[in-house]
């Protein structure tokens, strides 16, 4: 059996990378790293409210970021409970009466900013691994507006047939306008894109237009609202203010193309 204590260690979890104890009472392993225990353990919460779950064979992560969760093979991503930091976790030897229904290990983690307590009652540990995961670059997110901007201002015939760019980030008194475009036959266009389009965005757009119809080397300044997605209140209230709304595909901007799928 891997992983099973043989006296009581203490460790502090904390935001800012990893577990913190005193050293004597620590064990070394675990700090600055992620633990994964798949273990048959039943768990009780007492908090803002108390829940229990029997006996089970689940997934215990105790990350470096100092939280405790308890998932089980279904909900996703969601775990059955947890505990955030910054939180105690002491690991300890059952009491007689808990050793005789079979508890080998008991997990107590305690949240330091509250009385909040989740108790892990660990029957058999199927498999005990930690794993330093280093620095995490964060989330890339894909089709943000400065990507569909970008797309765009390379593709601005989608705008109009011969249409060209004057400018992306075209600024104004109160902000950059997404692109400055001049139509075929001369005409001014700004155009303004969001991912979903809704009415703040054609809030937005009527006041850029306002002040670029100021300019006399660019009035009559036209508008075009472009999204991936248009809520029907925003086209409502475009078409009312004379501007065009515009549907971007995303994927086919980028060359790409799905055949044979559902969806």
């Amino acid at each position: 059996m891997v992983g099973v204590a043989q006296r009581p260690r203490q460790w502090r979890t904390s935001r800012d990378g990893g577990e913190r104890s005193d050293p004597a009472s620590a064990h070394p392993r675990y700090r600055g790293r992620v633990r994964l225990v798949i273990a048959r353990c039943s768990v009780d919460y007492a908090g803002r409210l108390s829940a229990h779950l029997p006996v089970a064979t689940r997934l215990l992560v105790v990350k470096a970021d100092g939280s405790v969760l308890v998932h089980a093979d279904s909900l996703s991503y969601k775990p059955l409970n947890w505990m955030s930091p910054p939180a105690t976790l002491i690991v300890a030897e059952p009491e007689p009466e808990q050793a005789e229904v079979g508890v080998v290990e008991v997990w107590r983690v305690a949240q330091a900013k509250t009385a909040d307590l989740l108790v892990i009652s660990i029957h058999e540990i199927l498999h005990d691994s930690t794993h330093d995961l280093g620095t995490d670059p964060g989330l890339q997110k894909d089709g943000v507006e400065a990507d569909l901007q970008r797309l765009l201002a390379e593709q601005v015939e989608l705008v109009e047939p011969g249409a060209t760019l004057i400018r992306r980030e075209y600024m104004t008194a109160i902000g950059p306008v997404d692109l400055l475009v001049r139509g075929a036959d001369g005409r001014t266009i700004a155009v303004e894109m969001k991912r979903r389009g809704e009415i703040d965005g054609v809030e937005q757009l009527t006041r850029y237009l306002e002040l670029l119809n100021r300019d006399p080397h660019l009035a009559p300044v036209e508008g075009v609202f472009a999204a991936q997605e248009i809520k029907p209140q925003a086209r409502r209230l475009a078409e009312d203010r004379g501007i065009h709304c515009l549907l971007l595909d995303y994927e086919a901007m980028r060359g790409i193309t799905r055949e044979n799928t559902l969806f």
